[in-house]
């Protein structure tokens, strides 16, 4: 009889789920379909007469839980509905807190599978998330798409195997195999931000998941080589690292709230398969996302107070993160983490919704929250007072991972510093409708040469006697102090023609640099060469594109994300214009930016990625091979 009853209870939960699952699509909604807000006053009576029932039967199994729980006994009923964990299964971990409730006693507070959404807060995070009125194609959009791959996954965590067979957290293909692949068009901005973060860590603390330096690797082989041999375990660690390290920053590094799927699932079907065995993800296929109620019915919420029980913790919920609920589920875990009152404070209009209509894209606020911890609206450092007590927020700390926008370029808005110079050289690159990522294997490429120091060193000079709030001109005795401080050696005819007004003003005496030898403290150049900087910079765009692939069975077209290597040339920012053509056209770098000769010189390649590289890099030169990367 008591079987029958939890068999009537997993029955119960499982139709109170019972939504057909959307129809996947990129970003372009469909033609046929009006977008409009999901709304019960719409559904026929018979619809309707149907999701009252399941409600009532949902309710009904949700207090027999909870008399379960009262009981004091440890039943079935306090795991995720359909989740049978076997003998051999890694335990999900459970954080203790200790509660004192008075002298010489305590109480312990068990988290578990965490706790349901209460019904304030689903309307809270719902609101903020899609607004008032959203579209089943945002919907769609939201929910289907995992943080995982394509077909290949070896199993890493194996008391967890949800869609283990088909599902892989990165790319399958060599090339491309540190990157997350992405089918669906709005959560660009989440999976950006996460795959980032994974290059951060696969290229700068390579020790940690099992595989060489990259910067030891590149001079013997390729960069598909370095990429390809990384493993799956190291990489799967990687992912499960970045994902809390994100989460942490959200959390203000005192807390992390990890979001997991209340119903996993059916009967597990390893018990005669041993480890090897599979759970059943038809329990996921049928959930969706269609309403705060929705929220509050299907998600539970665990808040760890410390880094190794939130990793712990991320690592047994590998399969739900991998499930087409994924990026939803990181996105909420980032809100909580933060805090929704938080969220709403971080931002200049809280009465926007953070997936942006008509296409469902991450908003700024989004891709900011993830980099910087805060949901901050603009890319420009700290905040802008206009005075009057109002003012807009920007970025205000330091970044371990940038950012670059095409809409500088198109005179939009400024990135500041903290995002166009961050810890190491990778960016999240937005365009108008989609977010890509750009890396370097090694810091170099942010250094400062000889000559960009001594250009920082005079203008710094010049500007601390510059008392003209910017204006770019300063006295003849605060001329006279930054001669003296930067060792620079005017002859007589050229300090005469500066001073003879009274004031000096900038871009004439950089004029006067420029013309005078390095020997006597100037910036002369009579090549244009002198300063330049030549790199390897990487692109990744996670939308999946058909290719053809040969195999013995013929030419067959799969879906794989695109990597592209670019060759950047940047002159110095002193370089007069008409040295520029010259360098593109006679030569090239080595491996230790010495300058040769080329009888046939490549000429420099323009995309819209060009114009986002020379946000951070003016005038740089940019080649690649095959294919312009793509930013869209």
């Amino acid at each position: 009889m008591a079987d029958q009853e939890e068999e009537d209870l997993r029955m119960a939960l499982r139709m109170s789920m019972q939504h057909s699952p959307p129809e996947p699509k990129r970003s372009k909604p469909r033609e046929n379909v009006a977008v409009t807000s999901i709304d019960s006053s719409e559904e026929s009576p018979e619809i309707k007469a149907r999701r009252l029932q399941r409600e009532l039967m949902a309710a009904a199994a949700e207090r027999r839980m909870m008399m379960g729980k009262n009981t004091g006994s440890i039943s079935t009923l306090e795991r995720p509905v359909g989740l049978n964990v076997s003998d051999n299964a890694v335990p999900v971990v459970i954080e203790d807190k200790r509660v004192s409730t008075g002298p010489g006693s305590e109480k312990v507070e068990t988290l578990g599978y965490g706790r349901l959404l209460s019904h304030d807060e689903a309307n809270q995070l719902f609101s903020i998330i899609f607004g008032g009125g959203v579209s089943r194609d945002i919907l769609a959009q939201w929910t289907n798409q995992g943080i995982r791959g394509g077909v290949g996954w070896r199993k890493v965590f194996i008391s967890f195997q949800v869609l283990s067979h088909v599902m892989s957290w990165f790319s399958p293909d060599p090339e491309t195999s540190m990157g997350l692949v992405q089918h669906e068009g709005g959560p660009c901005g989440v999976l950006a931000a996460i795959q980032a973060f994974v290059l951060k860590n696969l290229l700068f603390s390579p020790d940690k998941f099992g595989w060489q330096d990259p910067g030891s690797t590149r001079s013997s082989k390729s960069e598909w080589d370095v990429f390809s041999c990384l493993t799956e375990d190291g990489k799967t660690r990687a992912l499960v690292r970045s994902i809390g390290e994100i989460l942490s920053l959200c959390g203000s590094n005192r807390r992390v709230v990890i979001a997991t799927l209340n119903v996993l699932g059916h009967e597990n079907k390893s018990s005669k398969d041993g480890p090897g065995g599979e759970i059943d993800s038809k329990g996921l296929e049928t959930l969706s996302i269609e309403s705060a109620l929705d929220l509050q019915r299907i998600i539970r919420v665990n808040e760890c107070t410390s880094p190794a029980s939130a990793f712990k913790k991320l690592e047994a919920m590998v399969p739900e993160f991998q499930s087409r609920m994924g990026a939803m589920l990181f996105l909420i875990s980032a809100l909580l983490s933060r805090g929704l009152d938080s969220i709403q404070t971080d931002r200049d209009d809280p009465s926007l919704p953070l997936v942006t209509a008509p296409f469902g894209h991450a908003s700024q606020e989004i891709v900011n929250l993830l980099l910087c911890g805060q949901a901050v609206p603009n890319v420009f450092d700290g905040r802008m007072d206009f005075g009057g007590g109002m003012f807009l927020k920007g970025i205000p700390v330091n970044v371990e991972v940038g950012f670059l926008t095409l809409l500088e370029s198109l005179n939009f808005c400024k990135v500041g510093h903290y995002l166009k110079y961050p810890k190491y050289p990778i960016w999240v690159v937005g365009s108008e409708s989609h977010y890509t990522v750009l890396f370097a294997l090694d810091t170099s490429v942010q250094d400062e040469n000889e000559l960009e120091v001594r250009e920082s060193q005079i203008r710094k000079a010049f500007d601390a006697q510059d008392q003209s709030g910017g204006g770019g001109f300063i006295s003849v005795e605060g001329f006279h102090q930054v001669l003296k401080e930067t060792n620079i050696n005017l002859p007589p005819e050229k300090l005469d023609y500066l001073c003879n007004t009274g004031f000096i003003v900038r871009s004439e005496f950089w004029q006067v640099l420029l013309d005078l030898d390095k020997s006597l403290g100037g910036l002369k150049d009579s090549t244009g060469l002198m300063g330049k900087k030549v790199f390897d910079i990487y692109h990744f765009n996670g939308i999946a594109k058909s290719v053809v692939n040969g195999t013995q069975l013929g030419e067959i077209p799969v879906q794989r994300p695109r990597l592209t290597k670019l060759r950047v040339s940047v002159p110095p920012r002193w370089t007069p214009e008409e040295f520029i053509a010259d360098m593109a056209a006679t030569s090239v770098s080595t491996e230790k930016d010495a300058v040769v000769e080329v009888s046939k010189p490549e000429p420099c390649q323009h995309a819209p990625l060009v114009d986002c590289i020379r946000t951070r890099w003016p005038r740089a030169l940019c080649n690649w091979v095959g294919d312009p990367p793509s930013i869209v």
